[in-house]
């Protein structure tokens, strides 16, 4: 339904151009909107002229004209004052009926896309619904999902709007109170750049205000409209799983995510009786903190020893002196891959076991 704002807004412009005193009522009589301080407005010659046959009737000293909405009378519009108040009258009936259904085809495709994204369309109406609403169904899409301190704030959904406004094939919309869901129309053949570039743009324009912390998540690329909340599950777990594995990252794709999507989706406790397993009693991250910088500069340079004592500014004997002493504590062996490998996987439990925890607080 069109708000009573822009109803206002609508009439206050026809009256600044025209001098009339415009008045918008329902069918029981009540003002929508008026451009008089103090419109009053006879109940019973509203009621009476809806139930009349005429589109345009002069009761009194007032003008009255019939606003349809798909066949159906929506409003009444009252005129008083100026000159040529019936062609005021008929003007403005045109420009808030059109209004209605400028309004009213917003509303249906921002319900259309909910429904795809959630799943909640059978695919027959999907089809047949995107037809009617004229929304292409071959080309190639990607769903992205934003996430900000602000996300729900009325300027950030603004700045995300106008970011998109020149391209009528994008869809802005929310499904929850947390994030921004933006369904992208691809146009180059290097989608990879493409999606990398317009979330980077969506990060630099939240930059600009005070945004909070900033994170865009995006899908894999979909041909057809049906597979649109296919994206949109990816977008989204990119998202959750971005937070707990790439938490200083802006930006994480669906593509990038490793195996970390493989370890997001598996149950707490079989991750606990796996870290157990490994581990006994005691969690890698119950080492020190340079144990721990120790190692994961070791993986961030491919188990190379010469790079990693480089980088950490030791020799290599030192090196090679703490991964001896962490192959004692733990029976792992970080030069050897396979035992790196299991050591890398547990540190990522035990960071996505202490996310989920926090969850449930």
């Amino acid at each position: 339904m069109i708000s009573n704002l822009v109803l206002q807004d609508t009439i206050n412009g026809i009256k600044s151009i025209t001098k009339c005193e415009l008045t918008i009522v329902n069918l029981d009589g009540k003002v929508v909107a008026s451009t008089k301080d103090d419109p009053a407005v006879n109940r019973t010659d509203v009621i009476s002229f809806a139930e009349s046959q005429a589109d345009f009737q002069e009761i009194r000293d007032n003008r009255y004209f019939k606003v349809y909405d798909d066949y159906q009378l929506e409003y009444i519009v009252v005129v008083t004052g100026g000159e040529d108040t019936v062609m005021v009258g008929k003007m403005a009936a045109f420009q808030i009926q059109n209004l209605l259904i400028a309004y009213k085809e917003h509303f249906d495709k921002d319900n259309f896309i909910k429904n795809l994204l959630l799943d909640n369309l059978l695919l027959v109406d999907v089809y047949n619904r995107a037809k009617r609403l004229h929304i292409a169904t071959d080309v190639k899409r990607v769903v992205y999902i934003l996430e900000s301190e602000q996300s729900k704030d009325y300027s950030t959904m603004e700045t995300v709007k106008n970011l998109f406004s020149k391209s009528k094939n994008d869809f802005i919309t929310a499904v929850d109170e947390k994030s921004i869901i933006i369904i992208k129309q691809l146009e180059s053949d290097d989608t990879s750049k493409e999606m990398r570039d317009v979330a980077q743009s969506i990060v630099h324009a939240l930059e600009q205000g005070d945004h909070g912390f900033i994170h865009v998540a995006y899908g894999n690329v979909v041909n057809e409209i049906k597979e649109v909340s296919r994206s949109y599950k990816e977008a989204r777990m990119a998202l959750d799983v971005g937070k707990i594995f790439f938490e200083d990252q802006n930006i994480v794709a669906y593509s990038q995510l490793g195996i970390g999507r493989l370890i997001y989706q598996l149950p707490i406790p079989l991750c606990k009786m796996f870290i157990k397993e490994i581990f006994t009693d005691k969690s890698p991250d119950d080492f020190d903190e340079e144990t721990l910088t120790t190692i994961n500069k070791f993986f961030e340079n491919s188990l190379n020893v010469s790079e990693t004592s480089r980088q950490l500014y030791i020799h290599r004997n030192t090196l090679v002196y703490r991964l001896d002493k962490l192959q004692k504590s733990t029976g792992l062996d970080l030069r050897v891959f396979d035992d790196a490998i299991t050591f890398k996987i547990a540190l990522m439990v035990v960071k996505y076991m202490k996310y989920m925890e926090k969850l449930e607080y």
